[in-house]
């Protein structure tokens, strides 16, 4: 009986695996094509790359998308760090309510979010571009800060916080030397998620993006109305290698690393 378990587990797991990468391995394939039309295969080229580094608006969208996703997201983590920080120690009557309230966003549909952010930046007169860019991205990111800094905090010891105090530290520096450092995997973990979030996005951007502004996802989105080429195929092979190296490279760092004493030898 384990057996059969085990096997349908495996086979479980191998088919999941298979609908998760085949996708991917045909986007790859493609990309290589020397066909226009990605779903015919007419022989091996390196000609839809070289077209891709010819394109100077495809690299800008790159450009503006990672800038984007940096920038929202460093300043959600802030934001949602000092929010999770200040409201785990006010002791506040409505503080549950105030935490749901910080995680809503995540839970409204993002097209109800870009109209939101569209007719607030309009009734502010902000022009639309990167600036209502960065506003509209780092507002959606920050529950994603606030729920991970803030279920760190729930398991931080406070007596670390009041020994701080007690030595004479105050609420800032006992928050830099004591609190900050622990909450800093979670800071690290919020930022890279909101940054997937935020390079991603195509709905929100819609609707407060300018007319001279783009992001890779929207030029990718713009470019199915005429038709997609193996270029942006090309550009998905790309941050898709890039992604595995910074995974590599995340693994390597992160490895615990084995110390050997070394024997002194007696003289």
């Amino acid at each position: 009986m384990k057996q059969k378990k085990g096997i349908l587990s495996k086979t479980y797991l191998g088919a999941v695996l298979l609908i998760m990468y085949i996708p991917i391995a045909l986007v790859i394939a493609y990309s290589f094509n020397q066909n226009r039309i990605s779903s015919l295969w007419n022989g091996f080229s390196w000609r839809w790359y070289a077209e891709l580094f010819k394109d100077r608006a495809m690299w800008s969208a790159l450009w503006n998308s990672v800038f984007l996703g940096v920038t929202a997201s460093i300043g959600a983590a802030i934001i949602g760090s000092l929010a999770a920080t200040g409201l785990s120690r006010a002791k506040l009557p409505g503080a549950a309510v105030m935490s749901y309230i910080g995680i809503l966003p995540i839970m409204i549909p993002e097209i109800v979010l870009g109209m939101v952010s569209l007719a607030f930046f309009a009734l502010l007169a902000l022009p639309f571009g990167m600036l209502t860019l960065v506003i509209a991205h780092t507002a959606m990111c920050i529950p994603y800060s606030f729920i991970m800094v803030k279920a760190r905090l729930e398991g931080i010891d406070k007596s670390y916080v009041e020994a701080a105090k007690d030595l004479g530290a105050g609420e800032w520096r006992a928050f830099y030397d004591i609190t900050l450092p622990l909450i800093m995997p979670a800071v690290v973990s919020s930022i890279l998620i909101s940054f997937a979030m935020s390079f991603d996005d195509v709905i929100v951007s819609v609707f407060v993006t300018g007319v001279n502004t783009n992001t890779l996802p929207i030029r990718i989105y713009t470019q199915m109305k005429v038709g997609i080429t193996p270029k942006t195929n090309a550009m998905c092979t790309l941050l898709f290698a890039a992604t595995i190296v910074l995974v590599l490279l995340s693994a390597a760092v992160s490895r615990p690393r084995k110390f050997k004493a070394k024997s002194k030898e007696s003289p």
